[in-house]
């Protein structure tokens, strides 16, 4: 993979100079790279349509407000928006859209037209879309200012990483009777549960309170099936209100304000928005979701949606924001695609190139949803002094490389990208990230059955690797 700059005006002549520097003494914490410095550039993009209504009106001004942004609107299609946005080239795009707007292809279009602001193949803006069932809905998420510390999870499938949280619930979606918990402080213990869990599930989020909710498994636009292989009940969707509906088909309403995030990293179909009778807009209306990342299709494959759960609060956990997670997991995507050469706009076909342009998140982008500081397994961090950039990644551990990439994202954008020498490891590093892939191969995407699991590749304990390049500021 070649190092390239996302501005046209930059240098191409760079070469890299990536090296072991040694062992050091001791594991370095993860704390001094936990949290990314964010630049406040914000645009929010809308269609004239949406801006002559006074209620979604007052959607776009509170975003302008809250993140002193810039508006650019568009008569039919998104693609007129292109060359505004390119010169502004902003950190975070928020596009603003009814439910009528917010469909498959407006999605498609939205990670399409996030990777032409310049010449290179990468998405170069963090971006979501705010909707709602209603207009009230998207105002209430476009004014929402609290972060969210994500210390309490409830996941539908064994695929997530509870022992990373505070404390949480995880049901298994394809053995019957089988659960795990932690309990504040403690040990995840595997239990048993009733072979119907709809009512568990629904009083879990009505009372639980849970910040983190994810999901996987067969869904549709109306409905998530809670059991895989075996028979369970449902969750659905009606007039805004999400509820289950067990196996004898009893229906309990859900009512889960508290604010949270939803990662339905394994569902077919259920981010897709065909009419306002829809899961994802009833988990804004009646679930208080404030972000959601899911796909929009059939899903078979998953790199697009469980890498946003591994970069949210598996292996990078307290490293990104879950809308830097779903930025993140995009750029290693399509670094996937142009290594071997199938980054087209005819990716459709299953596999890697129909994860493409199919995961959208919900909900404000710059909005702080992130899992609290965990001590990683290697510690990455970023200095800068007179225009000399130094990326330093500390093994805190003996373990192995994970099969995404490791992903920096820049305090602020740069240009005249100049590496030292070198170029055994070929990282990619633009205006406003870096990336190197530790591990060349891809491997099958992994589960958690309650126990930790070791990531992949190979680093020894106190190994360092160093990446050093020049750059202006812009």
């Amino acid at each position: 993979m070649r190092v390239i700059s996302q501005r046209p005006s930059s240098r191409m002549n760079v070469a890299l100079y990536l090296c072991v520097l040694g062992v050091l003494a001791g594991a370095a914490p993860a704390a001094d790279n936990s949290k990314q410095v964010e630049s406040p550039s914000y645009v929010v993009v809308a269609s004239k349509k949406t801006c002559a209504e006074a209620d979604w009106k007052l959607v776009i001004d509170a975003l302008v407000e809250k993140h002193q942004a810039k508006v650019i609107t568009y008569n039919e299609s998104l693609g007129e928006v292109i060359e505004k946005l390119a010169h502004i080239f902003p950190r975070y795009t928020c596009f603003v859209a009814k439910p009528e707007e917010a469909n498959r292809d407006f999605v498609r279009d939205a990670h399409r037209l996030t990777r032409k602001l310049d010449s290179d193949p990468y998405t170069d803006v963090i971006w979501g879309i705010v909707t709602g069932y209603d207009p009230a809905d998207a105002l209430r998420i476009a004014r929402h200012k609290e972060p969210l510390a994500a210390r309490r999870l409830l996941s539908g499938t064994v695929g997530s990483p509870l022992d990373q949280y505070d404390e949480g619930m995880m049901f298994d979606e394809l053995q019957a009777r089988v659960m795990w918990q932690k309990e504040p402080g403690g040990e995840l213990t595997k239990k048993s549960c009733p072979t119907d869990t709809t009512k568990i599930i629904v009083d879990a989020l009505n009372d639980y309170k849970p910040h983190v909710f994810i999901t996987s498994g067969h869904a549709t636009e109306r409905d998530w099936m809670i059991g895989y292989s075996y028979r369970n009940g449902f969750l659905r969707c009606k007039d805004g209100q999400l509820y289950g509906q067990d196996t004898k088909t009893t229906r309990h309403d859900i009512s889960s304000p508290n604010p949270k995030v939803h990662l339905a990293v394994g569902n077919c179909l259920i981010a897709n928005i065909p009419d306002r009778n829809c899961m994802a807009l009833a988990l804004m209306h009646s679930v208080g979701v404030y972000q959601m990342v899911g796909y929009t299709i059939p899903t078979s494959y998953g790199y697009a949606g469980w890498g946003v759960k591994d970069y949210f609060s598996e292996l990078q956990a307290g490293r990104f924001t879950l809308a830097q997670a779903h930025y993140a997991n995009n750029l290693a995507l399509v670094y996937e695609l142009e290594k071997r050469g199938q980054n087209t706009e005819k990716a459709t076909r299953p596999g890697l190139r129909g994860d493409r342009d199919v995961v959208v998140l919900y909900g404000d982008p710059a909005w702080e949803a992130r899992m609290p500081r965990r001590k990683l397994p290697w510690t990455q961090k970023l200095t800068e002094k007179n225009g000399l950039y130094t990326f330093t990644i500390t093994a805190n551990k003996t373990a192995d490389w994970d099969n995404r990439p490791v992903v920096e994202l820049l305090p602020h954008r740069v240009k005249n990208i100049k590496l030292i020498e070198g170029d055994k490891y070929s990282p990619v590093i633009t205006d406003n990230f870096l990336l190197v892939q530790m591990r060349d191969e891809l491997l099958p995407m992994k589960g958690n059955r309650g126990g930790q699991i070791p990531i992949r590749g190979d680093f020894k304990k106190g190994q360092t690797f160093t990446i050093l390049f020049e750059a202006d500021r812009i």
